[in-house]
């Protein structure tokens, strides 16, 4: 079998530029890109616009395909799989250095002398119906990507904690307005970001609430995605602002048919204590609901926080584990934006040069 000087676990924006890096100084890396979704995040967003390089914007499925094709012009070796476990091998005779033994769920395995993971994270999802057919198209998970989209429109946030906050209070820069959704009464956010939402006019704090469905518009000569029939009985809400766009009723009536391509208009919400429906107008919903990092199949290999994100050495990408590398989203739980992934993966290839060295 042979043994791989450095095998880069996941793709996107960080396992890329490590494997450009890496490619570029002769140590031939192999990347195990995943089975599904080469290109992280990333390929599931339509124009970006914040990525240095690109004054006039880049989709993201066009941005992995480039980083991909600079990887591979300069020697990059690519597995279309996902890595199940990675054990380590523990060094004989006059070595002093372990290796590493991945085992991929396509029933092959690799040997590597470094491995560097890239895996990223995922977004937590509402799992509404709606959600999935109108992500990139008013549905969004990131503030700071998408926010400018929404320039003068009512824009509704989901979440209870700090960074459902701090994206509340960022896309108030951009909104007509902006309508906090959360399901309990009390808050995760730290007391000082309650505030500032409490103290921001064009902010609606709802609590007790729950979307549970996404509506859009349809596209032009389209049917219409959703049937609204003549509502109910109407429910009264104390939230302390006014409800402007807040339809009260039995949102009992919808007929869900898949939609066409179109752009969100509308979300179905339950109230968790009086069991009461409404809908609400609304032109983009961002969910901040938090992120689950891709570093289960690492088990015990190295260690990782209680939320399961990869811990490294200081402003390194060095993990408790010799010769292991983290870079991205899987270590990453402040950022999270494509071009710090990006940093984040020249330096672990960097380090993994200067480990192998």
């Amino acid at each position: 079998m042979t043994l791989h000087n450095v095998v880069i676990v996941g793709s996107g924006p960080a396992g890329y530029t490590s494997a450009i890096y890496l490619s570029r100084a002769g140590l031939k890396p192999l990347m195990v890109t995943g089975a599904l979704t080469p290109g992280g995040q990333l390929v599931n967003t339509t124009e970006v616009e914040n990525f240095p390089g690109f004054p006039d914007g880049v989709m993201g499925p066009d941005l992995m395909d480039a980083m991909k094709a600079q990887a591979e012009k300069f020697g990059t070796e690519f597995e279309h799989a996902d890595v199940e476990s990675i054990v380590e091998v523990p060094a004989e005779g006059d070595d002093v250095k372990p290796t590493y033994h991945l085992t991929l769920d396509t029933g092959d395995e690799l040997d590597a002398r470094a491995v560097i993971v890239t895996t990223g994270s995922t977004y937590r999802k509402l799992g509404v119906p709606g959600e999935i057919e109108y992500s990139g198209h008013g549905v969004s998970y990131c503030a700071t990507c998408d926010g400018f989209f929404f320039r003068n429109k009512p824009i509704v946030v989901v979440g209870g904690g700090d960074s459902a906050f701090e994206e509340a209070l960022y896309l108030t820069r951009f909104g007509s307005s902006v309508t906090l959704i959360h399901r309990r009464n009390e808050f995760r956010a730290s007391a000082i970001m309650v505030e500032r939402a409490r103290a921001n006019e064009k902010l609606t704090l709802l609590t007790d609430t729950v979307v549970t469905a996404i509506h859009g518009e349809a596209p032009a000569a389209a049917p219409a995605a959703a049937a609204i029939k003549p509502a109910g009985q109407g429910i009264q809400l104390n939230l302390g602002k006014p409800t402007n766009g807040i339809s009260l009723g039995n949102a009992g009536g919808l007929s869900l048919a898949a939609p066409a391509v179109g752009n969100v208009s509308s979300i179905d919400i339950l109230n968790t204590v009086t069991g009461e429906t409404g809908t609400l107008d609304t032109k983009a919903v961002f969910v901040a609901i938090g992120h689950t990092p891709a570093t289960g199949f690492l088990g015990d290999l190295v260690d990782k926080d209680e939320d399961g994100y990869v811990l490294v050495d200081g402003a390194s990408t060095r993990t408790s584990r010799q010769g292991v590398f983290a870079a991205g989203d899987c270590v990453d739980r402040v950022y999270r934006q494509a071009i710090s992934a990006a940093g984040m993966g020249c330096r672990a290839a960097l380090d993994a040069q200067a480990y192998l060295a």
